[in-house]
């Protein structure tokens, strides 16, 4: 082992509930049955906190994500509240990033300005198309003009810094369609894009009852129209599937992707933690139904230190995602390896155009972005190749920032906020 030091701190609160599940969706959420009882989880989450800053004293929180679920379900108070009890037990940045996950079919007129004013200075608002058969086909609460409006109210609440998830290959969508949802995002003056594919997981209704997808092609061609087009209005892709204006860059999300820490709050929420002076990193995770959750004692997060041999493997899946790369030093640092444990593997890697050399270490080639899956595999420990799986967290960022669901072109891989 080398150097290990403890990376940039992050938290992430996870609010499970929904006024409806989307027939996609696979992350940890439930529909809202009846009037939302907030008093009853803010607490378990105030107790948790506390419980969980035991872990890392004197460290500084640099970003908080408040993810879902749909956290804007919970009034602008009770956020302020999550917020306030975060801030009695954690040392905040002094410019901390506090992102809120919204939903604008949950958005009332004012409501932003009262997140801001709780604290909330990022709004992450899940759009998904701005086709409105598109949005009834996957089960969406909310309108096109809902969107709209929910944007215009981020503007005059002085939240510019905002992102617009937008989904493609959906439904019966061609490649002008696509293109179209882009060009109407882009109308809304967000200074964030999210653009990911829709996949069938597992477990949810669209994998038991696939609706039409595009083909292959199809979805190729989409994603590069749409590239061109954000490029073209000069957002820089500085993730697999994250666009953003020039210093709008989501500090949280760049944060899982360079391996750093966080703390895991709330019903299912994982987390990862370095303690340099003992030589360990760690996985967190907490108890996944919100019943369970709310009746479990405070420090009920199931602990997995990560063994040696899985964090080349755990890093990459993270670095890999950045168009840029890591460097030597880098890893080093968040994994406590020698670089020259991973040389080989990138020299061979190299060789076969999926890795693109850098003066201070390597980052993903075009082809290598494209078969990124594939690339990863590379990294796996042997014995999680031969069994043809692995142990190790693929979900453990699933909910984190509102990760969506594994796809990629080429193979399927996790995509962005």
């Amino acid at each position: 082992m080398s150097a290990l030091r403890n990376p940039p701190l992050a938290l992430y609160v996870h609010f499970p509930w929904c006024v409806r599940k989307c027939p996609y969706c696979d992350f940890n959420s439930y529909t809202l049955n009846g009037a939302l009882a907030q008093e009853p989880y803010l607490e378990r989450l105030a107790r948790d906190i506390e419980a969980q800053a035991r872990d890392v004293p004197g460290r500084e929180i640099v970003s908080v994500f408040l993810g879902g679920g749909t956290p804007s379900l919970f009034s602008p108070d009770a956020i302020g509240a999550v917020l306030e009890g975060a801030r009695r037990h954690l040392k905040f940045a002094a410019d901390v990033e506090v992102t809120l996950e919204a939903n604008p079919g949950t958005i009332e007129r004012g409501r932003f300005a009262a997140y801001r004013a709780a604290g909330v200075n990022r709004v992450s608002l899940g759009a998904q198309s701005f086709d409105a058969a598109i949005l009834k086909a996957l089960g969406r609460i909310h309108s096109p003009d809902d969107t709209r409006r929910a944007a215009d109210e981020l503007h005059a609440a002085g939240l510019a810094n905002f992102n617009l998830d937008l989904m493609y290959a959906l439904p019966g969508q061609d490649v002008a369609g696509a293109q179209a949802d882009v060009h109407e995002a882009l109308a809304l003056s967000p200074a964030h894009l999210s653009h990911y594919q829709l996949t069938l997981e597992p477990g949810t209704l669209f994998a038991a009852r696939p609706p039409p997808l595009p083909d292959e092609d199809t979805v190729a061609a989409m994603l590069s129209a749409c590239g061109e087009r954000l490029h073209a209005a000069e957002f820089i892709q500085y993730e697999v599937s994250a666009y953003a204006r020039a210093g709008r860059q989501c500090r949280h999300n760049l944060n899982y992707w360079n391996f750093g820490d966080y703390l895991g709050v709330g019903a299912g929420a994982h987390g990862k933690l370095t303690f340099a002076d003992r030589g360990q990193i760690v996985r967190t995770v907490q108890p996944r139904e919100p019943r369970r959750y709310l009746a479990a004692a405070d420090c009920a997060r199931t602990r997995h230190e990560i063994e040696s041999e899985e964090l080349p493997f755990e890093f990459m899946l993270n670095a890999l995602r950045l168009p840029g790369g890591f460097t030597a030093e880098s890893f080093a640092a968040r994994t406590g390896l020698h670089y020259d444990v991973i040389g080989a593997r990138i020299d061979a890697l190299t060789t076969r155009g999926l890795l693109d050399s850098t003066p201070e270490g390597c980052r993903p080639s075009t082809l290598g972005l494209r078969f990124l899956n594939d690339l990863l595999l590379e990294f796996m420990p042997e014995r999680s190749k031969m069994s043809g799986s692995s142990t190790l967290s693929m979900t453990s960022l699933e909910a984190q920032g509102g990760v969506p669901s594994p796809l990629y072109t080429g193979s399927p891989t996790p995509s962005a906020e």
